[in-house]
């Protein structure tokens, strides 16, 4: 099972962070849209099918990798008060009553629109430049199958839970500051006031007082 899970949170993790390039396309094409309409008043025909398309997929391309690095919400009020074994039964049963039939569907009805989509080529409505949107399509499927592979793997995680008593650890990744401090507990707060010392004297160097 360990096998596996590393090969599905490497698969979900290549292709998250290849297309979180989505983001800096998307920057660049609206820049130059914003550019050109303010102060050259000559507006793109492209820019908004392209941002969309841009946001679009990364958003979807995105899902497996997020569940694999256990960042999508989670109402955990009353989660986080069970033991990881109580926790893991639950995800287990769940992942089979919603998420595998959601991903399915996702992967079975995408498979029908991309495969319309494809047969007559289909192109934006929503300017008149036209853009081919065919390809869009095609990525609710290539989204659904990577959902899919991720989730067997958070199965397999939930069923070590169950045996261990313990999640097994995520892939080590880019960690937002202040779960970093979270994680740290006092020692990053005291270091932090250490630091802050440094600049500002202690209250006995200036009578108790700060300057």
């Amino acid at each position: 099972m360990e096998r596996y899970i590393l090969f599905a949170d490497t698969v979900s993790a290549w292709f998250g962070k290849v297309f979180a390039w989505c983001v800096m396309l998307m920057t660049l094409g609206i820049g130059y849209e914003v550019v050109a309409r303010y102060f050259f008043h000559a507006p793109t025909p492209w820019a908004f099918d392209f941002g969309y398309m841009m946001y679009g997929t990364m958003f979807m391309m995105a899902g497996a990798y997020t569940l694999s690095r256990e960042g999508h919400v989670r109402g955990d009020f009353v989660y986080r008060l069970w033991t990881p074994r109580t926790q893991a039964r639950v995800e287990f049963v769940l992942y089979f009553l919603f998420f595998f039939p959601g991903v399915l569907a996702l992967i079975f009805s995408g498979w029908r629109y991309a495969s319309r989509s494809w047969s007559y080529w289909e192109v934006s409505s929503n300017s008149p430049a036209g853009i081919p949107i065919y390809q869009l399509k095609s990525i609710i499927v290539v989204a659904g199958v990577l959902l899919f592979i991720q989730g067997i793997a958070q199965v397999m995680r939930c069923i070590i839970a169950m045996r261990d008593n313990e999640w097994p650890k995520p892939a080590s990744d880019v960690e937002e500051m202040e779960k970093i401090l979270q994680e740290q507990g006092g020692g990053a707060l005291e270091h932090s006031a250490e630091a802050i010392d440094v600049v500002l004297p202690s209250d006995n160097q200036n009578g108790g007082r700060r300057p």
